[in-house]
């Protein structure tokens, strides 16, 4: 028997991803590897939902949890952004 798990994935990367894109006109300092750190940072703040469809983890969610997911994603997306800007503005400390 053949197994196709082509289709599975964290459902957060594409909407983390997409949101880092969207915010990053706002962060015109932010490079490319710090977008790509602050996308990990919000992923790895986030709990992981694995599926092969976008729509089947909407379609079972109830109001509360979209809404519920909205939050900690827009909260985890803020934190990683502020972390990784602050990480940025500080001087090398040489040893």
């Amino acid at each position: 028997m053949a197994f196709d798990f082509e289709q599975v994935h964290n459902y957060h990367e594409r909407v983390v991803f997409e949101a880092v894109a969207r915010l990053s006109t706002s962060h015109p300092d932010f490079d490319s590897g710090m977008l790509a750190d602050v996308a990990c940072m919000t992923l790895n703040r986030l709990p992981v939902r694995y599926v092969r469809h976008d729509v089947d983890m909407m379609f079972y969610l109830t109001e509360k949890e979209r809404t519920a997911m909205d939050k900690a994603i827009d909260e985890a997306l803020s934190y990683a952004f502020a972390y990784v800007g602050q990480r940025a503005n500080r001087p090398l400390v040489s040893t």
